[in-house]
């Protein structure tokens, strides 16, 4: 079927645009942030207003920076050495998830020593909220034409506008249903049971191992990036770096339960 007709460009007034992607982020970013609010007050997290509302600035540098920086360091490396003001162009495309969220893994580990707040309670909350952020922000990449999906004969197959005369599986919003809503419903019907909510790491190991997954499985469907291309026994780039986040979910759950473990025998003790 043909792309839907959709400007990436919602209103211009003369240089001045917004986009749809732009405005994604925004909607992610803000909602992620009303949501923790509310688990907080739920949940009776010993984390203040004050506190969230200064979180959010790191978080959001820790998405841009960290986003921009990935992508350079992943994805156009040998570009990016021989034209370093580019690397600085943000507004002309360009942003990692996984170089995203190492930036926010950053931003809130320095945030939550700086503010002596318990660090796995904070990835945590993160965690069961971001699933909110991925979806907005591949539901853009939808409208914008971009990292669309491999050759399909499938009824729902997009012509894109940039991807040739054949249509393609629309690997974004694939993405959007498995890393947004799904994980989403799933993280936050197991932050309902108290056990879990008290395993420190826990949900923040659930998330990872969730998003690897899910990106590893969307990766058969989406194009690798046409420079990069496909690597060894072809996987992507996309699904190495998922590989480390799978590991380190399983780390942090074993860890989590484990030290619930320990906790229960000395209480019985």
């Amino acid at each position: 079927m043909p792309f839907p007709d959709i400007d990436p460009i919602l209103i211009q007034i003369g240089p001045f645009a917004i986009r749809w992607y732009a405005l994604a982020y925004i909607a992610g970013l803000m909602l992620g942030w009303a949501y923790i609010k509310c688990m907080c007050e739920r949940f009776k997290h010993p984390i203040t207003r004050d506190n969230l509302d200064d979180y959010l600035f790191w978080v959001v540098l820790g998405v841009v920076l960290g986003g921009r920086f990935g992508y350079v360091l992943f994805y156009n490396l040998d570009f990016y050495i021989n034209n370093l003001l580019a690397a600085f162009q943000v507004w002309k495309g360009g942003m990692s998830f996984h170089g995203g969220f190492i930036g926010v893994v950053l931003a809130t580990y320095l945030f939550a020593r700086k503010h002596k707040i318990e660090v796995m309670l904070l990835a945590d909350l993160v965690a069961i909220a971001a699933p909110i952020g991925l979806f907005f922000g591949r539901v853009a990449n939808f409208i914008n034409g971009e990292l669309y999906g491999r050759v399909t004969d499938a009824p729902w197959g997009v012509i894109f506008p940039n991807g040739g005369e054949f249509p393609r599986h629309p690997s974004q919003l694939y993405e959007a249903a498995l890393e947004g809503i799904i994980l989403f419903i799933f993280l936050n019907v197991l932050v309902r049971f108290s056990t879990i909510r008290t395993s420190r790491g826990l949900l923040t190991g659930v998330f990872l191992i969730g998003y690897g997954l899910a990106r590893t499985i969307v990766e058969l469907f989406r194009q690798p990036d046409s420079h990069i291309g496909f690597l060894t026994g072809g996987t992507t780039m996309g699904q190495w770096l998922s590989i480390p986040m799978i590991i380190i979910g399983a780390l942090l759950i074993g860890s989590a339960i484990f030290h619930k473990g320990t906790s229960n025998q000395k209480e019985v003790s």
